[in-house]
């Protein structure tokens, strides 16, 4: 099946570059949006241990994916899709 969506990274004309994340769809409201939460650490090098952070990114959610809340999924980064928006969802994560 194919999708008819310009910004599609697969059947669209928006390559991605950059980063790439796996994460939990958290919110599946706005229209081809979802809300992604991805989980990392980050050292902090005073008290020699790590701390857990979580983000949650705006990413861009093909027709042809359709990604619902609960799925996790690939996001890669892309050019400037909206105000807000500069990952897509890729595919979903194994």
């Amino acid at each position: 099946m194919e999708c008819k969506d310009s910004k599609c990274p697969i059947h669209g004309h928006v390559k991605t570059r950059g980063m790439q994340f796996d994460g939990i769809v958290v919110s599946d409201k706005a229209k081809r949006t979802v809300i992604v939460k991805v989980d990392y650490t980050k050292y902090i090098y005073k008290y020699e241990r790590y701390l857990r952070k979580r983000s949650r990114i705006p990413a861009h959610n093909p027709e042809c994916i359709n990604a619902k809340t609960g799925d996790t999924v690939t996001i890669g980064e892309t050019r400037r899709l909206s105000k807000t928006k500069s990952f897509a969802v890729i595919g979903m994560a194994k």
